[in-house]
C-alpha cells in the first residue's frame, strides 16, 4: 500500500510508482470526490484521450433510437 503525506500547504505528492503506472503528468487536472472519510482523485482525460471510447456501441444507426414520445405516450 502506497502512502502520501499532506504538507503544511495542504499538498499531496503522488508516489512515483503510482504516477508511472497511471501515466500521470505534471499539471494534470483531477476531479475530487468525497465518499465518507475517503477522497477519490479521478484523473480528467482530454477529448483526444476519450476518442474511440464508445466505438463498441451496438446501435448501428439512429433509426434504432426512440424519442421521448415513443417511450411514454400520453
Amino acid at each position: 500500500m502506497l502512502q502520501a503525506k499532506l504538507s503544511s500547504k495542504f499538498q499531496l505528492s503522488i508516489p512515483k510508482a503510482l504516477r508511472s503506472s497511471l501515466n500521470l503528468q505534471a499539471g494534470q487536472q483531477f476531479t475530487l470526490v468525497a465518499r465518507g472519510r475517503i477522497i477519490e482523485l479521478i484523473p480528467q482525460r482530454s477529448v483526444k484521450d476519450a476518442r474511440g471510447m464508445l466505438s463498441g456501441c451496438e446501435c448501428a444507426d439512429s433509426s434504432e433510437y426512440r424519442d421521448r414520445l415513443e417511450r411514454n405516450p400520453e
